[in-house]
């Protein structure tokens, strides 16, 4: 029993980050935008229901199909239930609002339809573009609050009150996800590929987990952002760019840190392990996206990201770095000034890459100390490892602050002892 209880508590949460916001789209499609909570509810449920079933009966043959038959039971059981709540909920859902019966199944069109619409919708123009993605974030990303937070950079409540506020204009919205309009989607676009860029980041490099490198997320994101791609209402080169990024990213993912969750350098990166596959994908969609004249941040950083997977180039990082000071000037950002800065110095050398970092005076940033640390690792250790004890301080990732301990013990040549030795 306590080895199925340990199988159980693995797979569900890794069920509940893939399966939830699909299950929730789906419902919302049916039920109307407006009610969401009720999508939400009835998918949360169907996953609690799983935790008690699955706790003493072990886990189904086909766990994915489990839950959405669930899932789908869960909802007619709560159109029969309508008329015994209705004097708290009357005038809030109608017949017109929800069928009497659900004439939809769980099907992967159905479910892929069902999320291209969600992510447009969510994408509503009656909130502001920053609680757009915030609720796009949490509906049809399964993000917490602390990871939205990490995501702009801002404060946990700053995140619940923008939340709240975005919640309520949906609500009061009369959308419904059935027909998609093309000058709705296409006004919508910036905000999805915007969110989709960063769910995508929190996987690749995240800050609110304990894992520094989290697949399900990168791969969600591209799953996302195909379906952009494929439909021929929205398949720009902006898109096709932001695809070829993930591709490009994602071909390195199991050479950026070794079996201890330490990252790995990308100069010491066992380029064996580089997805030869995603690299060729990534091509593609790069080709994809060249067809027209705009050049948006995602081609630029697409662009950055094909020359990571070309090492041989003895020019790769002057191309990296012009096209670090196109997009500086495009969307600056502190990380991207900083990954400019770490590209300077490799063209430049340590010494003009410290003086470029000390211009951009961030030091609030966890990653500012740590490219000083790299930095003047060769001309001075100890300027190095007071650089990288600043940075293990300002760190909130675990596996950040494992690696910046191993980088100061190769420094030291000693063997440093874990936080909670």
């Amino acid at each position: 029993m306590a080895e199925k209880a340990a199988t159980y508590q693995e797979l569900l949460p890794h069920l509940f980050r893939l399966e939830y916001t699909k299950m929730t789209a789906v419902l919302c499609r049916h039920f109307g935008l407006k009610h969401i909570e009720i999508a939400e509810d009835i998918a949360s449920e169907t996953f609690l229901k799983a935790m008690e079933a699955w706790g003493i009966h072990g886990i189904p043959e086909n766990p994915t199909a489990w839950l959405y038959t669930v899932a789908k039971n869960k909802t007619k059981d709560y159109l029969k239930r309508i008329t015994i709540f209705e004097t708290h909920i009357k005038g809030a859902i109608t017949t017109a609002d929800i069928e009497a019966e659900p004439d939809f199944e769980f099907t992967p069109q159905t479910i892929t339809d069902s999320q291209l619409a969600m992510i447009f919708a969510v994408c509503n123009p009656s909130n502001s573009k920053e609680a757009q993605i915030c609720l796009a974030l949490q509906i049809l990303c399964g993000f917490s609050v602390e990871e939205i937070a990490d995501a702009f950079l801002t404060k946990k409540e700053t995140i619940k009150k923008r939340l709240l506020r975005a919640r309520a204009n949906l609500r009061d919205d009369n959308f419904q996800i059935k027909v998609l309009e093309p000058t709705t989607m296409a006004s919508r676009l910036d905000t999805v590929l915007r969110t989709l860029y960063l769910l995508f980041n929190e996987g690749y490099f995240s800050t609110s987990s304990n894992h520094s490198i989290r697949k399900d997320l990168c791969s969600e994101a591209m799953r996302l952002t195909l379906i952009l791609t494929e439909s021929t209402l929205v398949n720009t080169t902006e898109a096709n760019a932001l695809l070829a990024l993930m591709c490009f990213q994602s071909s390195r993912l199991d050479a950026r840190e070794n079996d201890s969750g330490e990252a790995i350098l990308y100069e010491q990166q066992d380029k064996s392990l580089w997805s030869k596959e995603l690299i060729e994908k990534g091509n593609y969609y790069l080709v994809n996206a060249c067809t027209g004249n705009d050049i948006s941040k995602y081609h630029l950083e697409a662009g950055i990201a094909y020359w990571h997977t070309t090492p041989t180039d003895e020019h790769k990082w002057e191309h990296i770095l012009q096209l670090y000071n196109q997009l500086v000037l495009i969307e600056y950002s502190p990380m991207t000034a900083l990954n400019r800065t770490f590209a300077f110095a490799k063209v430049y050398g340590s010494n003009q890459g410290i003086k470029e970092a000390e211009k951009l005076q961030l030091m609030e940033h966890d990653y500012y100390y740590a490219l000083l640390a790299y930095l003047w690792a060769d001309t001075d250790t100890d300027k190095a490892i007071s650089y990288y004890h600043k940075a293990i301080t300002l760190s909130r990732s675990v596996t950040t602050q494992k690696t910046l301990r191993k980088a100061i013990e190769e420094l030291q040549g000693t063997k440093l002892p874990d936080e909670d030795e």
